[in-house]
């Protein structure tokens, strides 16, 4: 007798060859209440050393989670299960593996969890390569090694098994006082979008979704304070901190974007239906999920006071727009369930979040019925209960040689020549005084989301992990058989001067001193820089102004460099110092890239993302500002910088000529046409900056005196020359009306090739025709080089 047997029917949401949309619809139609909202918040998890599955992390905001209470309903996220504490990477995976092989299997539907880590200077894990910090990729004015790095840093991401990365931050800098400063990409929303689209564009192309923070404002806060509370006008908000959000999602690509913490005029953003459902989802056709901050939802009744209730703040996250609670579950637990199921808060407004999650689980092959879990790194490694994981300790390098490569390459370009008197390069010297705090300090080159300063020092047990070269020993290396005396000669950020008097001597019998100054990264007031470390002014932090000026006392040449995560002022040294190198936390190779610049084996071509203040006071101050904003006679307080936003000095010289303007006039709809040479006219290889701004002289609105609109970097042999030609849209001369709405108004414009905002080397002046044409978020948004 014949037997039966039947083929097993695949559900449609795990048939990867119906649309996606089929498959969540008829997902979320199989969910209960409890199993949706189980996709809507992550666990903030620690990976085990040993390979075993993860354990909850515990923090002063959370209650304790129990994953076995929570995992039959399903899980919708894995908050940084390399991040939280230090693991082998291979054992790392392993015990990510094993955990999300537990959520497949106690869950009905058999739906992994997505697993985000943070990436802001390299993926945050034990023994990953410590990249330059944000504001040192904006220093290299090129997009094209930042996409790179990117792409390098989300493939060591998804070789382990991580889905989403935390960055960029896409914030603008408005205040140099903030902490977060070394987070950003500048204080220039053009720079900030295109270095930041580069990054998302690498991080993407590697399958790691991208996530987009803060927004919006986080940056814009009264006074630079962590947190505090934002007061811009809509027309700020638009024209400075919303362009670099509209260029990634449009021409990056980024799949997620994270609320910010910060109200803007009383509206905080975790719930701002008009900035996350109005302006992000039905303006600008996002399509991904929008992730809370950590703990921004219950920050909503904590801090803003907006919600009565941690099942308010989740109502009125949800209805703003915000699709997953993170780090872990808080506000959307067991009483937002309550609420769904009673009515109190509508299930339309799950529905709709839960459609985002699995939508981008369904792209990424989580949902597939043949989704395996093992990632990349573990393909061919026994992973099963019982396996010798000892064996695998130490077979998964996320600090590789080519690593490191990239990390020098960003670290060289990223150095900024500041002042040189012909001091540098560094002519065989016979004895080099080395003074300062960060002259032989290993994390004088990391921010404070670098893994080492970020959670290893909370685990002074554990190796860093990586090779951090000193300042001291990068200089051993570049100058053989050059004797180099060391004094620490005063701390980052303490009182003590009794340094002093051993530096001023040894500093005295050098034939240069080379004073190594900054911060130290830290988090919430812990260093002098970083996230909750902000500064009442821009003064170096303890007595590192009292070393430099007896130093400059002394008549030794004095070479100043900076290892910084923001701009400060030098006093006396601004035009003391025979040279200024200036470097923003440059990352595990970034001593090596100033002792290369010293030595001149490195020609600089850093340029500033940020302005460095004259004075330590009269902040906030940026480049960006209109008339009222500068020098005048009816104000004591000058903010004219020490160093202009894109100032960068070279061992070379270049020279530019032979402007020619096709078409001097051009519609509100049209363009202008321009070309020029710049010739390298030194003796060395260099890279040339070429900078445009534009000066709008009469707007129906205040504008800033300029604003870049394009730039390119131009590398040239000694001799020579280059032809380059830039086309400039009307488009790019938009603004904000007295209308809210993005206006090209006819009237004359100045088109400034310069060297840097204070810097014009040639000028055009052009005319827009025709009526005032609005514009939307689908405008031209480049002045394109070729």
């Amino acid at each position: 007798m014949a037997v039966e047997t039947t083929t097993p029917v695949t559900p449609v949401w795990n048939d990867p060859a119906q649309d996606i949309d089929t498959r969540v619809t008829a997902l979320i139609e199989a969910m209960t209440v409890e199993e949706k909202i189980a996709q809507l918040f992550g666990v903030w998890v620690g990976a085990s050393a040993e390979g075993g599955e993860v354990a909850p992390h515990q923090h002063d905001m959370e209650e304790a989670v129990d994953l076995d209470a929570l995992l039959p309903a399903g899980l919708g996220q894995l908050t940084r299960p390399f991040g939280t504490a230090p693991v082998d990477p291979a054992l790392g995976a392993l015990s990510l593996l094993r955990t999300q092989r537990r959520i497949m299997s106690a869950n009905r539907f058999g739906i992994p969890a997505l697993a985000h880590e943070e990436c802001l200077a390299g993926f945050a894990a034990w023994g990953a390569t410590a990249y330059p910090v944000p504001l040192s990729w904006g220093a290299t004015f090129d997009p094209e090694l930042i996409r790179r790095m990117a792409a390098a840093i989300g493939e060591d991401m998804r070789r382990v098994g991580i889905h989403q990365g935390l960055a960029p931050v896409l914030d603008v800098v408005r205040d140099a006082r903030w902490g977060r400063v070394e987070e950003t990409i500048g204080e220039d929303p053009y720079l900030v979008g295109t270095i930041g689209t580069a990054y998302v564009q690498g991080l993407e192309s590697a399958g790691i979704v991208a996530t987009l923070k803060h927004f919006a404002g986080y940056s814009a806060s009264r006074a630079g304070r962590n947190l505090a509370p934002v007061s811009m006008g809509s027309r700020e908000r638009a024209d400075v901190l919303l362009p670099p959000f509209e260029m990634a999602l449009r021409e990056g690509g980024a799949r997620s974007v994270m609320h910010a913490y910060t109200d803007t005029d009383g509206i905080p953003s975790a719930a701002d239906e008009e900035l996350l459902t109005g302006l992000l989802r039905d303006t600008w056709g996002f399509t991904g999920t929008v992730v809370a901050d950590y703990f921004g939802i219950a920050f909503l009744k904590i801090l803003h006071g907006v919600a009565g209730d941690f099942t308010e703040a989740a109502a009125l996250a949800l209805r703003a727009g915000v699709d997953v609670e993170l780090p872990s579950v808080k506000t959307f637990g067991a009483d937002l369930v309550q609420a769904v199921t009673d009515g109190t808060v509508p299930e339309e407004l799950v529905d709709r979040a839960l459609r985002r999650v699995l939508a981008q689980k369904a792209e990424l092959g989580l949902l597939d019925a043949d989704f395996d879990p093992v990632p990349p790194a573990l393909k061919d490694a026994d992973t099963d209960d019982g396996a010798d994981t000892d064996a695998l300790r130490g077979t998964v390098d996320l600090d590789s040689p080519g690593n490191r490569e990239l990390a020098a390459r960003a670290a060289d370009e990223s150095v900024i020549l500041l002042r040189n008197n012909g001091a540098l390069p560094l002519s065989a010297p016979r004895r080099i005084a080395l003074i300062g705090p960060q002259a032989d300090e290993p994390t004088a080159v990391l921010g404070c989301y670098s893994f080492p300063l970020h959670v290893g020092v909370h685990h002074p047990e554990v190796p860093v992990g990586i090779a951090l070269p000193t300042l001291r020993e990068a200089l051993v290396r570049e100058f053989p058989g050059v004797e180099i005396v060391t004094v620490r000669g005063a701390d980052v950020d303490t009182d003590d001067t009794s340094g002093f008097d051993e530096a001023v001597r040894v500093a005295r019998d050098a034939d240069v001193v080379v004073v190594a100054l900054g911060d130290r990264a830290g988090l919430f007031g812990r260093g002098t820089s970083g996230e909750g470390c902000d500064a009442e002014s821009l003064a170096l932090p303890g007595v590192q102004q009292a070393l430099l000026d007896r130093l400059l006392d002394t008549g030794t040449p004095l070479v100043v460099t900076l290892l910084a995560g923001r701009p400060y002022a030098l006093g006396r040294a601004t035009a003391g110092a025979d040279a200024i190198v200036a470097s923003f936390f440059p990352g595990a190779e970034g001593t090596a890239a100033v002792a290369r610049v010293l030595s001149g084996a490195v020609n600089p071509s850093g340029r500033l993302p940020v302005s460095v203040p004259a004075g330590s006071g009269g902040q906030p101050a940026t480049y960006l500002a209109a008339r009222l904003a500068g020098r005048s006679d009816v104000s004591a307080i000058d903010p004219t910088p020490a160093f202009a936003f894109g100032h960068g000095l070279s061992y070379t010289t270049f020279d530019w000529s032979d402007l020619v303007v096709a078409a001097e006039e051009a519609a509100t709809d049209g363009e202008f046409t321009l070309s020029f040479t710049v010739r390298n006219t030194g003796d060395r290889h260099g890279a040339e900056v070429v900078q445009l701004y534009l000066h709008d002289p009469v707007a129906s609105v205040v504008q800033p005196v300029q604003r870049l609109i394009g730039y390119r970097r131009v590398p040239l042999a000694p001799g020579e020359a280059r032809r380059l030609t830039v086309t400039v849209p009307a488009d790019v001369a938009s603004f904000t009306g007295r209308d809210g709405r993005r206006v090209v108004e006819p009237g004359e414009l100045e088109l400034r090739l310069s060297a840097a905002s204070d810097a014009p080397r040639l000028t055009a002046s052009v005319r827009l025709t025709g009526p005032a044409r609005h514009v939307d978020h689908t405008r031209r948004l480049h002045a394109e080089f070729r």
